[in-house]
């Protein structure tokens, strides 16, 4: 980072940290870190390759459009490796704060051991970080990568995404080693990679509700029904590429339907298409469609779910408890509670037939009996999912 850029503005929980701190300059060596980490993060998100996608998946290798994704990769190694600079420049061959003798007060001694903790995990992640610049290199020396737009755009996107990762724990466990601390708290950009991730899984959630509703009406459809059903697929998956939940998906997956959209279209416009071969595709984007529920196995959203699973029976168990003697306050708990757990919209189909029943309604003016059935429903529900 260059000397004269201004220093980012860091989470409150960070600042809080860093004053806690009686080494000011420890501190302050910790605090250009910190800003340098931000600064990359954001770097390293605001990258959209829309721009650099096609519309098909059939063309055959040009190396000419490393020409085009060049200056993505220079920007990739540039911004990580300003991060790294600074770590350098900060903590290479320095003390990790102030020395303590056998007299100093085991305030000053505890904080001197948490200094050391802390630095050595930053050149922990440092290591990794430059680990990963290298095999960013071997990457795009390997001409099978570099010919196919798809499989660079995956593996850029794969590496950008590891790369917010690891400086994500970077800042996360270092700041660790001095107190209590989420990563909501502390890692910059964590928010919205968590509100992402949860923007992706709902939407996704409803494509495949789409999709299977459209596989039964195929199962059903009469021969002069088919082409039409196969049309409305095409102009389903159309809404779909429009959502800010396709931006966000790997490439390899954006690449499988628009494969799967371009064999959908085929057949759209065919007078009388086959009803087995529609029933075939719609049956394949079934599966495909499906599959991207893994992303309830990422990391980020293991934890935010465990979160909100927890918030949400917190405030269902104050709902029945003040069913008795207040019920408007219940409902108003259980009100907050479902409009919490709509954040976890995906994860269940059960879960999900619930929360688009509870967005039509007036959760906060249940009656009572209806109120107590409604807290235990989706007491019942969330009890059902599998937080492990």
């Amino acid at each position: 980072m260059a000397a004269d850029t201004p220093p980012l503005v860091l989470s409150p929980r960070l600042e809080e940290l860093l004053q806690t701190l009686s080494d000011r300059s420890f501190a302050e060596r910790l605090r250009k870190v910190y800003g340098a980490a931000s600064q990359a993060i954001s770097r390293l998100s605001d990258l959209d390759l829309l721009k650099y996608e096609t519309a098909h998946v059939d063309e055959s290798p040009d190396l000419s459009l490393w020409e085009e994704m060049a200056p993505v990769i220079r920007d990739t190694v540039v911004d990580v490796n300003a991060l790294l600079n600074v770590i350098r420049e900060q903590f290479a061959a320095r003390p990790a704060g102030g020395a303590a003798g056998s007299g100093a007060p085991l305030a000053a001694t505890v904080e001197t051991r948490r200094a050391k903790d802390s630095s050595e995990l930053l050149q922990g992640w440092m290591q990794q970080l430059a680990q990963g610049i290298t095999q960013l290199g071997e990457t795009m020396r390997n001409p099978a990568v570099v010919s196919d737009r798809w499989t660079l755009l995956a593996e850029i996107q794969r590496l950008r995404e590891r790369f917010r990762e690891q400086i994500g724990n970077l800042v996360f466990e270092s700041a660790s080693a001095f107190g209590p601390v989420t990563r909501l708290q502390v890692v910059p950009g964590h928010e919205a990679e968590v509100k992402a991730a949860v923007m992706v899984r709902a939407i996704v959630a409803d494509l495949s509700r789409i999709v299977s509703a459209r596989l039964s009406k195929v199962g059903e459809a009469e021969p002069e029904d088919v082409q039409w059903n196969a049309q409305q697929l095409q102009t389903e998956l159309d809404a779909f590429g429009r959502t800010a939940a396709y931006k966000h998906l790997r490439a390899q997956d954006k690449r499988h339907i628009i494969e799967l959209r371009g064999q959908v279209g085929r057949l759209a416009i065919q007078e009388a298409p086959l009803r087995h071969e529609v029933l075939s595709l719609v049956q394949e984007l079934d599966t495909f469609v499906r599959s991207l529920s893994s992303v309830n196995q990422r990391q980020i959203l293991i934890t935010h779910d465990r979160e909100v699973w927890a918030g949400c029976g917190v405030r269902l168990e104050r709902a029945l408890g003040l069913l008795g003697s207040a019920p408007a306050e219940a409902a108003k708990a259980l009100a907050e509670a479902a409009a919490s757990a709509q954040s976890l919209y995906g994860r269940e189909p059960k879960l999900d037939a619930f929360l688009r029943k509870a967005r039509k309604l007036q959760l906060a003016q249940l009656p009572g009996a209806e109120l107590r059935t409604t807290i235990e429903t989706l007491q019942a529900l969330l009890a059902g999912l599998d937080m492990m």
